[in-house]
């Protein structure tokens, strides 16, 4: 689901808040001497590469990190954005996988895939004499289950972004009026938040899942995720697309297409697409 900026009773003072916030950012990042930019391609670090990009110009390496977990539409979207505004872009290769605590996928998994990524990008700034490591959070992440800020705090991250209070609404928009084509894409993650906590996290289920969505987007679907149930694909779709799921015809197809990649059952949530919905099995797990 896309976020938008709502304008208020006053719509110049929200306006002016957002000017506000877009200058506390500049004054952030021209307070660093040179920063790498933790860069998968998604909405926040897009942004934030462009910002730190127009603010320090080649003392900004935005550094994407490729791994099984990282989904190959993703890649080619930072390279696409990197080449067409001009980012200073490396990609590096991460092996979360060989972690066997990320593997397990406990509820903390994700710590171990940003601590494996911020060991590299802290390496890399120590060697080439870079002065900060940067991530895209926002301060709508704030609220939500995030293990990997820990790591990040522990690695001494800094989040721009968050710091200047902006949230993703704000990036989307600030994103917009520089023409990035990330503003309206859908909220993305990692293939591993696709699969349930305490199931293992395998190489095989990451390039199920992965096919599996290409199949959705091939399909017209825009905002989709196959969460991997071992042989049930469970189907969360964008709202305004699940009744087009349910035609006959489109049903059929994406039953088969599913099955054919090795999904014994494929089912579609009625709830929808919703931001972090394996988190709801730790709040019903026992203690």
């Amino acid at each position: 689901m896309i976020e938008a900026v709502h304008a208020g009773p006053d719509g110049a003072a929200e306006a002016g808040d957002l000017v506000l916030k877009e200058a506390a950012l500049t004054r952030t990042l021209r307070a660093f001497s040179s920063v790498i930019v933790a860069y998968s391609g998604g909405v926040d670090s897009a942004y934030l590469a462009y910002a730190a990009t127009r603010v320090l110009g080649p003392r900004t390496l935005a550094v994407t990190a490729d791994s099984p977990s990282y989904p190959e539409r993703h890649r080619a979207l930072a390279l696409r954005l990197a080449a067409d505004f001009g980012f200073t872009h490396e990609i590096i290769h991460t092996d979360e996988m060989a972690r066997p605590e990320y593997r397990a996928n406990l509820a903390d998994r994700c710590y171990y895939c940003k601590h494996e990524l911020y060991t590299h990008l802290t390496a890399m700034a120590r060697e080439r004499g870079i002065a900060v490591v940067a991530d895209g959070a926002n301060a709508d992440d704030r609220g939500d289950y995030r293990p990997g800020r820990k790591a990040a705090r522990e690695f001494g991250v800094r989040s721009p972004l968050d710091e200047a209070g902006l949230t993703k609404a704000e990036i989307r928009e600030l994103s917009r009026r520089a023409r990035l084509p990330t503003w309206d894409e859908p909220a993305s993650a990692c293939l591993s938040s696709r699969i349930p906590y305490f199931s293992e996290v395998t190489d095989e289920k990451l390039r199920m899942i992965e096919r599996a969505e290409t199949v959705l987007r091939e399909l017209g679907f825009r905002v989709c995720r196959v969460r991997h149930h071992d042989g049930r694909a469970r189907i969360e779709l964008g709202r305004d697309e699940m009744a087009r799921a349910f035609e006959p015809e489109m049903a059929a197809t994406i039953d088969r297409e599913l099955r054919a990649l090795g999904y014994e059952h494929v089912t579609v949530d009625l709830a929808g697409y919703r931001l972090g919905s394996l988190n709801e099995a730790l709040r019903l797990r026992p203690v």
